[in-house]
């Protein structure tokens, strides 16, 4: 993806034919599917990731992709409040042992799998290294095959942000024209830069007034970045600012499902519009990555 201008008249076009290409290649049917893995965080909280990973998610499925969403925000679990959902059980059941990962899985609207996750629990709040592997194995092991799976990170730069960043295939930062908020996400790619060598990041720039004003956070993050860092950002989007958006929290339905023809839902469309026309992965970053014995398969193939 190149930091230029995404916006092509024949997208939907594009789209549909990237899709019949890969369908008549095998690559998105049965177990050859390839599972793409981006987690969704932010550096400060309150920048709106929850509903981004949600509106994502909800896009990518009418787009017909598979999506599951792992909400990683162990502590402070919202995601199926945000669907309007009531799991019996939680990744705090998994991490327990008193549940396997298909037994907690729940369905949201069009059919998007979530994983969810307890609120208010503090036992899981650090995971240590056995209970990260088993999670690990939980999601590569799981008979359902996903196109997309959205993680949800806990904001800020805690144990379980970076090994959730650096377990997905893609990092998605979600920010806002907010000073903290810019600065607290370039902290957070700083972090992972220099501790974890992590070099591509994706950025969206939410609650706008403008594409200015979106395109001035990135070009401020990447004039930065590329002075001290050795990483490089590529530029997915903005979500402009709406009450319509506090409306469909309070409601418990995502806005696209709530204002099918609003900006919002316009905006999303076209970020999951750029997501899905990325190559897929067919090799994993590191040796900590989820999926990664079917991506080691899928590029052992041919």
């Amino acid at each position: 993806m190149t930091n230029t201008s995404y916006m092509a008249a024949d997208q939907a076009k594009t789209l549909r034919a990237l899709n019949s290409q890969q369908n008549e290649t095998g690559l998105l049917t049965g177990s050859d599917r390839v599972t793409c893995v981006y987690s969704v965080t932010s550096g400060k909280g309150g920048v709106g990731k929850t509903a981004v990973t949600a509106n994502l998610a909800y896009s990518l499925a009418k787009l017909g992709k598979k999506v599951l969403i792992l909400d990683a925000d162990l502590g402070l679990a919202n995601i199926d409040v945000v669907f309007g959902l009531t799991p019996t059980y939680n990744l705090n059941h998994f991490f327990s042992g008193d549940q396997e990962l298909d037994a907690i899985l729940v369905e949201g609207p069009m059919g998007i799998k979530i994983l969810p996750a307890g609120s208010g629990i503090q036992n899981f709040i650090r995971l240590d290294s056995h209970q990260k592997m088993r999670l690990l194995d939980g999601l590569d092991s799981m008979h359902n095959s996903f196109d997309y799976v959205l993680i949800d990170t806990e904001a800020g730069i805690s144990e379980n942000v970076t090994y959730f960043n650096t377990a997905a295939q893609e990092i998605l930062l979600v920010t806002t024209p907010e000073p903290t908020a810019i600065t607290d996400a370039y902290a957070l790619m700083k972090l992972l830069s220099t501790k974890y060598h992590e070099r591509h990041f994706n950025l969206v720039v939410n609650q706008i007034q403008n594409e200015d004003e979106a395109l001035d956070v990135f070009r401020k993050l990447t004039m930065v970045s590329n002075r001290y860092l050795d990483i490089s950002i590529d530029y997915l989007g903005s979500v402009p600012e709406d009450r319509q958006m506090i409306d469909s929290i309070r409601k418990q339905r995502v806005i696209i499902d709530l204002y099918p023809h609003s900006k919002i839902t316009a905006a999303f469309a076209q970020i999951a519009g750029r997501i899905c026309m990325e190559p897929a992965h067919t090799e994993p970053k590191g040796n900590l990555q989820f999926f990664w014995n079917k991506l080691l398969n899928f590029g052992s193939k041919g």
